[in-house]
């Protein structure tokens, strides 16, 4: 039997954790040389190819000098926090990416910590020292004095550094001498990753994450830590409630390349997919029949913001999305909840109503944008941070706020931040930007990014992470622009557009189909401003339509779905369709 190696991929987000894992595919030899080959081949699902973002976390192994090696690639944004502290329990070690300009960021802390907590061996990989201004040594020393702040042992201080590009494929252990291939860093892996130890006893297996197939159902996957597991044979469940259920396991599967090879058995410390067992949840134990044992469960951090999810009831409901209804959108909610561990539903005393709380603005607006893709209509509220109430006292979630921005910009984003009750704990030149840190409440953020890069003209580098729940810290005083409201239905004229465009900022085109409330400007004065952008120009017989000059209308301000989820307000609701995303005041009174 061959020796086993589990590394878990670790680092910031767009660090190049899915690109290192292309390269590592490429030299093993997997993939077929005469088949077309795609970049980032684990970003396989259309919103992490669009954002360039890993999601959710993936498998895959490769065979090297006799060793199989199981790669997990982990999502790097904090919000998707649940994927990484479940999937770090099935590896024994962790390459940390980071940036060689960049170094060390808000996310890199947070998913280290985990991976130090748990007792894994490191092995930091400085990426990207092809870029220009980059600094592989600093960076190497401020690793060393984040994991000493993480409180790490002697041992995992003591840890392997290799230097490299990824996208350029190659890897070295001197960054100043260059190599034509990774082989370095899978040496690397093999000397200071532990193999993994056969633990004699009762078969044990956690449920990690889960997989699903139209042909067999939901597949459970995993890793073995005690014994082995064998086809055919009845095992027993252990669920969180403390009960347990038999179960027989109809086929077993491990990861080979990119794919999956079934087998009859498999031994302790190897990671597989098992189908044929139902009703079961993340965190189960697969065990003996006889006297079955439950590993501990992961302890996943608490959501630290809500949503109000609710049906479209809007003049265009029912025009452009398949599933409508109450009973479509609460089905949807409570099956998201069987794979993303980090998000919570609750019902409310109103039938078509959820709260919905996740991590952040991205862990919801991405449940928000896979809904829509697959034809649900919605509306949703103004995210919520929140609030609990610690010995007597208001306590809210604060965040670890980092901006890189050009020098003479500094104060316009430190500003901004200061007016969300954000105080400054860092501030340091890095390169030809200045690197600012904040401490600042959650809430603060919201809406905070738009207005930071257009006060820096889009030069702003931002990145938060959540650090802990500290003292309310009272309301802001900063002003809020009014919204300007649609007060009749039907196409905007280029007309109307013309004649009010001194007013504010449109976030519809001419000829847009517009309905009585939706909200389809930002005026420049705070108070609302109700308009009818649907009045032709009056023509008469003395007033031709071609006599006046041209009409030059600004082009409509387009927002993401982040976008538009920070800017609505507390009496909005954003509707989400397939095709199209409008904002629109919940009562509207003309």
């Amino acid at each position: 039997m061959h020796q086993i190696r589990n590394i878990a991929i670790i680092a910031h987000v767009d660090h190049g954790k899915t690109t290192l894992v292309d390269k590592i595919i490429d030299q093993a030899k997997i993939l077929d040389d005469r088949k077309e080959r795609k970049d980032l081949l684990l970003d396989n699902n259309d919103l992490e190819r669009e954002r360039g973002i890993t999601i959710l976390s993936k498998n895959v192994s490769v065979m090297y000098k006799g060793t199989k090696i199981n790669v997990i690639d982990t999502p790097g944004h904090a919000d998707f926090g649940g994927e990484v502290e479940r999937v770090l329990k099935m590896a024994d070690g962790v390459l940390l990416l980071v940036d060689a300009f960049e170094g060390p960021m808000p996310q890199t802390r947070f998913v280290l910590g985990k991976a130090l907590d748990l007792g894994l061996t490191p092995i930091v990989v400085v990426n990207k020292v092809d870029k220009e201004n980059c600094t592989p040594d600093i960076v190497h020393e401020k690793v060393f004095d984040l994991m000493f702040a993480l409180e790490a042992t002697e041992e995992q201080l003591d840890f392997a550094t290799i230097y490299g590009s990824a996208k350029n494929n190659w890897m070295s252990t001197d960054w100043k001498n260059q190599t034509d291939n990774i082989i370095p860093l899978l040496d690397a892996v093999l000397e200071s990753i532990p193999a993994t130890k056969y633990n004699e006893g009762t078969p044990q297996m956690q449920i990690t994450s889960l997989d699903f197939s139209a042909f067999t159902g939901r597949i459970a996957i995993g890793r073995v830590f005690r014994g082995d597991l064998e086809v055919g044979k009845e095992y027993m469940l252990c669920k969180a409630d403390g009960s347990t259920k038999k179960v027989r396991i109809k086929e077993l599967h491990v990861f080979e390349g990119m794919g999956k090879v079934q087998v009859e058995k498999v031994p302790c410390g190897d990671i597989c997919a098992i189908t044929g067992i139902d009703g079961f949840e993340i965190g189960d134990t697969i065990a003996d029949l006889e006297n079955p044992e439950a590993l501990p469960r992961t302890e996943i951090d608490q959501p630290t913001m809500s949503m109000l999810f609710t049906i479209n009831n809007s003049p265009f409901f029912g025009k452009e999305g398949k599933f409508v209804t109450s009973r479509h959108i609460r089905d949807r909610l409570f099956k998201e909840l069987e794979k993303n561990l980090a998000l919570k539903v609750e019902t409310t005393d109103s039938e078509d109503k959820f709260n919905v709380f996740g991590r952040g603005v991205l862990h919801l607006s991405v449940l928000i944008e896979t809904m829509r893709r697959e034809g649900y209509e919605l509306q949703v509220g103004r995210p919520q941070v929140i609030i609990k109430m610690i010995d007597g006292k208001k306590h809210e979630p604060m965040e670890t706020l980092s901006i890189d921005v050009p020098e003479e910009m500094a104060s316009k984003a430190i500003n901004l931040v200061s007016l969300r009750k954000g105080d400054m704990l860092i501030m340091e030149p890095k390169g030809d930007l200045q690197h600012l840190e904040f401490s600042i409440p959650s809430r603060g953020l919201i809406g905070l990014r738009n207005r930071i890069l257009t006060a820096t003209a889009g030069s702003a580098i931002i990145n938060h992470r959540f650090s802990e729940y500290g003292l309310y810290k009272g309301d802001f005083t900063e002003e809020v622009k009014g919204a300007i409201v649609s007060s009749a239905a039907g196409k905007a004229t280029a007309y109307a557009l013309n004649r009010l465009q001194d007013r504010g900022r449109f976030f519809i085109d001419v000829n847009q189909e517009i309905y009585i409330g939706q909200v389809i400007g930002e005026n420049s004065k705070s108070d609302e401003m109700a308009v009818n952008l649907i009045k032709g120009k009056q023509l008469t017989n003395m007033r031709k339509s071609g006599t006046d000059e041209a009409m030059k209308i600004a082009p409509k301000v387009d927002f993401s779905l982040e976008e538009n989820m920070e800017y609505i307000k507390a009496d909005e609701y954003l509707e989400v369709t397939p095709e199209n995303l409008r904002m629109r005041k919940i009562v509207f009174k003309g």
